[in-house]
């Protein structure tokens, strides 16, 4: 796994299976773990890449996506991608089934309901939920 990665920690677990586009943009802190049918859709490009910090627990059936298509009709029909880094600080733990879109950072220390769908920066110290998450209180 180390070889697939930007960068890959020491003592990360990740459960299969696990999917991503390229690999090469992804950077994973030290003791992270990933569940079960995680989905990371990373650019060949540094705009889309994709870090996770250290001590961070993703759920299972997490999707991180730092690639989009356009809104504009014109540009879609070309198969234009949008590329905005994600960026997960250290000790963070997203839930089952969440979301987090790209151009997204989630700070130090939060975490992510499961289910949410996060569409915007989250604050270290915070919890999230919902779709589109919102801040229920800082921890």
């Amino acid at each position: 796994m180390k070889t697939l990665f930007g960068h890959c920690g020491e003592q990360v677990m990740i459960e299969p299976p696990f999917h991503c586009d390229y690999g090469n943009q992804i950077t994973l802190g030290d003791r992270t773990f990933i569940n079960i049918n995680c989905t990371v859709l990373d650019s060949p490009l540094k705009v889309g890449a994709i870090a996770i910090g250290r001590d961070c627990l993703i759920g299972p059936n997490v999707q991180l996506l730092a690639v989009s298509h356009a809104l504009n009709p014109t540009e879609r029909l070309d198969k234009a991608n949008l590329c905005a880094p994600v960026t997960i600080g250290d000790n963070v733990w997203i839930g089952a089934g969440a979301i987090v879109l790209a151009g997204v950072s989630i700070g130090d220390n939060s975490v992510v309901g499961a289910g949410s769908v996060v569409t915007k920066d989250v604050a270290a110290n915070s919890l999230v939920a919902g779709n589109p998450a919102v801040k229920i209180r800082d921890i």
